[in-house]
């Protein structure tokens, strides 16, 4: 079992097809298989890489991405996938807790790539143009020499095929270990509700290194032998041109994308190809589905998953789609509502979600105290915090870690976040709580308002004052310009609250300085 079949599936029936379309260049089934097979055969033949080995791609979207991938697990290595915007120390961390024995790279990321005295596993550099740096390998030269194809590695289903390192949300980044088999079954999980075909044309500018990008599109639309229409990032005009010019029949996106296009005039034409529309990687706010629908007559598709469940773990839906909810689990996965101890929880009842299935990782990447503790009998804690409905929806209410303690009374973010994004001059919210001397925590609100829409920190306040319960309103409202997110559109939290801690420990130096 490999994931690489997939390619060799569809290279044997679809061989003139074309697999990718990457800007002007259009690249067939049987074209990525070749130099698949030729990258592979080099890896193994010059660099030594064997079954079990690390191999990192630091690659943005472009195709070496989906040439070094699929060569590496057809070895039976295993792909480590970094985010393109990390720095040398980030870099350095991931490289020395994956030991990865070979990185690829660009001559345009090669510059955040430590040095070799600082990642001692690090045996080969190879990068996809010219480096001007001693020791680095040019991926062209090596391959002008290939070695014949050898033979493909038949690895079990338990094989480790990828390591995706989480970002971090608490403490370092965590690899997450996918294997063969938690590939392979969410990519035919993703054919079923979705019903992807060979005949899709599927739209990627959602990185490749993330889960979401990897195998829910890319992994998924080689193995249904559809066409990847490959961008290197999200570039509004660029897309929609694009989607046009392609035909472009499937379009994935986070919700801030649907929120952003909702802003842009005239898109009904050049979206008149696309059958399907899919979110996932955070919460769709129910305002922007709804306005979604009415614009469009569309419905946006939407699923609930983490990297470590591959990440597709629940749908909505196959049959009867509900706004607000993230759907029932997908096939051959079950999932739960738990309280503290374990116990399950009926319906209706807030408590923590747990996923159980072929999707669910092998392990953290040599960890197994933290393994040990998201792990119950075969269940994953997602640290979600949600609730079913009587036939067996969920809902997603918030992460565990970002619930707010008000004197006592628990306040869930994404309630308040959702009512901000009502009133009519805010684009986005993010809500976190602050330490406060009465309530032990306090609500404070960070909005980016709409272009033009002016608003005052007490007209939000009010706002949310006369809508729910006094507790729950933000008592600070910050304006911001953008809020932070992570490539997978998720925003973080961490560095709101770093910068609340950042402000008030400039404040107390400032008081600290004036009375002395």
């Amino acid at each position: 079992m490999n994931i690489f079949d997939s390619l060799e599936r569809s290279k044997s029936y679809l061989p003139d097809k074309e697999a990718v379309i990457f800007g002007a260049t259009g690249i067939t089934y049987r074209d990525l298989y070749e130099r698949v097979c030729r990258l592979s055969s080099t890896l193994q033949a010059d660099c030594n890489i064997q079954q079990g080995d690390r191999v990192a791609l630091f690659l943005p979207n472009v195709p070496d991405f989906i040439f070094s991938y699929y060569a590496v697990v057809r070895l039976g290595a295993i792909a480590v996938s970094l985010n393109v915007m990390f720095k040398r120390d980030e870099l350095k961390f991931i490289l020395n807790d994956s030991e990865a024995k070979l990185l690829i790279t660009t001559p345009q990321l090669l510059e955040q790539v430590p040095e070799a005295s600082d990642v001692p596993a690090l045996k080969t550099l190879l990068c996809t143009g010219k480096a001007d740096r001693a020791g680095v390998v040019e991926l062209s030269k090596l391959l002008s020499s290939a070695s014949p194809p050898t033979p493909k590695s038949n690895v079990g289903s338990d094989s480790a095929a990828a390591i995706l390192y989480t970002s971090g949300t608490t403490g370092k980044p965590k690899g997450v270990v996918l294997s063969q088999g938690n590939l392979i079954s969410n990519v035919y999980a993703t054919h079923h509700h979705t019903r992807m075909v060979s005949t899709d044309r599927l739209i990627c500018y959602l990185p490749l290194f993330h889960c979401f990008g990897q195998n829910f599109i890319m992994n998924a639309s080689v193995n249904a032998g559809a066409t990847l229409v490959l961008h290197e990032r999200f570039q509004p005009d660029e897309i929609v041109d694009s989607i046009k010019a392609n035909a472009v029949t499937m379009f994935f996106g986070v919700p801030t994308v649907y929120s952003r296009f909702l802003t842009l005039p005239n898109l009904e034409d050049p979206l008149r190809t696309v059958r399907y529309y899919f979110t996932a990687a955070a919460p769709m706010p129910v305002g922007v589905a709804r306005r979604w629908r009415e614009r469009f007559d569309a419905i946006i598709y939407e699923g609930y998953g983490l990297t470590e469940t591959s990440p597709f773990a629940s749908y909505n839906h196959d049959f009867v789609y509900r706004e607000g909810s993230v759907g029932s689990p997908i096939e051959n996965v079950e999932m739960k509502i738990v309280d503290p101890e374990g116990h399950d929880l009926p319906q209706e009842e807030l408590g923590e979600i747990t996923i159980k299935g072929p999707n669910v990782m092998q392990g953290y990447f040599r960890r197994p105290e933290e393994t040990a503790q998201v792990m119950r009998e075969g269940w994953f804690l997602t640290g979600d915090i949600g609730q079913t409905d009587a036939d067996g929806y969920f809902y997603l209410v918030d992460r565990a870690k970002d619930m707010i303690n008000v004197a006592g009374f628990k306040v869930w973010p994404r309630e308040v976040e959702e009512l901000l994004m009502k009133h009519p001059a805010v684009a986005e919210a993010a809500v976190i709580g602050i330490p406060d001397p009465d309530s032990g925590e306090a609500v404070k609100a960070f909005a980016v308002l709409k272009a033009g829409a002016p608003a005052t920190e007490q007209e939000l306040t009010e706002f949310c004052r006369t809508r729910i319960a006094v507790y729950k309103a933000p008592r600070f409202v910050e304006f911001i310009d953008a809020l932070p997110r992570n490539p997978s559109g998720k925003i973080l939290k961490r560095e709101l609250r770093a910068r609340e801690r950042n402000i008030k420990e400039a404040v107390g130096l400032t008081s600290a300085a004036a009375g002395r």
